[in-house]
């Protein structure tokens, strides 16, 4: 079996001839020719791993050459091997999407190398990276067994999405491996988290979705910095890591912190702005608070949170809040923005696409089968944001002096397991938290607050007591039950306690040309 068909043109072919036993040698069919028009001819008659093209042959030129080819095997890997270090040629060679430029004298290893990248990069990369992780899995093992406080949690999710982005094309074996760790990662964290939750409350080391404001966004104001707030409702740190890369016009400094219970934007994201726990809001600001059973949005009032979080640390800073749900929402923020920037200390964006995304998901089988596991789901958002007008919001701010912190409320995890939970008909619907009174659940995997105000949430009754659901499990009642859990299951859901759910990024970029 060979190892790739390829086609060399040269019309130095005689001088080659040892490359060309080389590379016989290494496994490859090397078709040659020795002018332009005859390698078109030959692309017209055979398909090519990688086709390697001099630019200064007799007839067309190999530029030339290399456009007519493109129109016949437009996806063909070509590397320009040439004489030439003229700066104009490779310009144009590379702007006409060559694999790569190699300059005369050559020697076999270099071409082997080049063949290498552009043939078995990705069988080489699958390879090294499954055994690596085949080696890591061990240490990772043992790395949550000692785990003992926040920092050393988030390093091991840091690290465990890390692999989770390297074994997206690995063998079905490594990738069930993974998930299998993850899953055990999860249920160590879930313990973690209900023994350690009520005294965070007190005193905690690490930065939780109430202390954004003071910690992180205040400080910049102080130095008289101009602020940029975008959080993306519902955005797990994996798909964070899948538009990193998106962000080249940055220098980016991430970090982890900790969303609170429960992980929904009702707490979360008023407790973001605010800069307080559910009840102080409550308490405070009795008249922004909104309860479960209300039937209008959670979320009316995060400008006014947003002043009076300014007006407790007596900062007059001018400010903007902006919610975006569709495109012309987005588009019309972009033509703001340099306006925004001239008025404004800090200016507040709240992009709601990944959340809708996820609802849309459970709803739509359509939806579904685009986003039908995580790889697919980063994929649909890095797909968005190439082409959204947020993108295009960062890449203008990246050419001001602004700060951008980038970050969100809480992620989601994707659910599996059904866990019978009984409560009265005024419980909440949602499927990862349940509050009210005379809850019964079968699983002691969950875990339970009986008394809210030590964890700093709402208790609308005396007897209110809430119930948080743990690793891929989702809270469903024992009425119409099959129906519910088919409907349910592989479905991404929030408000528990999961990796997922609570670890999220917090992200300061700064524009390189500033």
């Amino acid at each position: 079996m060979t190892n790739g068909r390829i086609l060399w043109a040269d019309d130095e072919m005689e001088l080659l001839r040892p490359h060309l036993l080389f590379l016989e040698r290494k496994g490859y069919d090397v078709v040659t020719a020795t002018n332009g028009t005859d390698a078109v001819e030959l692309c017209q008659q055979q398909q090519f791993d990688v086709i390697l093209l001099d630019e200064m042959m007799p007839g067309i030129t190999g530029l030339q050459a290399l456009e007519r080819i493109k129109l016949i095997q437009p996806t063909v890997p070509v590397v320009m091997v040439t004489k030439s270090e003229e700066e104009n040629i490779m310009n144009e060679a590379v702007g006409r999407n060559i694999a790569d430029y190699l300059i005369k004298p050559v020697n076999p290893n270099q071409i082997l190398l080049s063949l290498k990248k552009l043939i078995h990069r990705k069988e080489l990369v699958a390879e090294t990276t499954q055994t690596a992780y085949q080696q890591h899995f061990q240490q990772l093992s043992m790395q949550m067994m000692d785990c003992c406080c926040w920092n050393d949690w988030a390093a091991l999710y840091r690290q465990l999405v890390d692999w989770e982005l390297k074994l997206v094309s690995a063998d079905p074996a490594l990738a069930d491996m993974l998930r299998m760790q993850k899953a055990e990662a999860n249920l160590g964290f879930a313990k973690f988290v209900k023994r350690n939750y009520a005294d965070w409350m007190q005193h905690h080391d690490f930065t939780m979705n109430h202390d954004v404001m003071q910690h992180h966004i205040l400080p910049m104001l102080k130095q008289g910095e101009k602020v940029f707030l975008v959080v993306f409702d519902n955005f797990r740190y994996d798909q964070w890591k899948a538009i990193e890369t998106e962000l080249t016009d940055y220098d980016i400094t991430e970090q982890l912190c900790c969303s609170i219970l429960p992980t929904v934007t009702q707490y979360a994201r008023n407790a973001l702005f605010a800069g307080l726990m559910p009840s102080e809001i409550k308490q405070r600001y009795p008249d922004w608070w909104t309860e479960e059973d209300a039937e209008e949005s959670k979320n009316l009032n995060e400008p006014h949170l947003i002043q009076a979080f300014l007006d407790r640390v007596r900062r007059r800073d001018t400010f903007s809040y902006h919610k975006i749900n569709t495109t012309d929402e987005a588009e019309q923020l972009l033509a703001e923005a340099d306006e925004l920037l001239q008025r404004n200390s800090l200016n507040v964006v709240v992009v709601n696409f990944i959340d809708m995304l996820s609802h849309a998901r459970t709803e739509s089988k359509m939806v579904r089968e685009l986003a039908h596991d995580e790889a697919a789901y980063r994929s649909l958002t890095l797909s968005w944001f190439r082409h959204s007008a947020i993108s295009q919001l960062l890449h203008r701010l990246s050419q001001t002096d602004c700060r951008v912190v980038l970050t969100t409320d809480h992620g989601s995890i994707r659910t599996d397991t059904p866990v019978k939970i009984i409560g009265d008909r005024n419980t909440n619907t949602n499927l990862r938290y349940k509050l009210g009174r005379n809850l019964a659940c079968e699983s002691r995997d969950v875990f339970t607050v009986k008394d809210p105000k030590s964890v700093f949430l709402p208790s609308p009754n005396i007897s209110t007591s809430y119930v948080f659901a743990t690793g891929n499990t989702f809270l469903a009642y024992p009425n119409n039950y099959n129906y519910y859990v088919a409907y349910y299951r592989n479905t991404f859901q929030h408000g528990g306690i999961s990796m997922e759910e609570m670890i999220i990024p917090l992200v300061t970029l700064k524009g390189k040309n500033r």
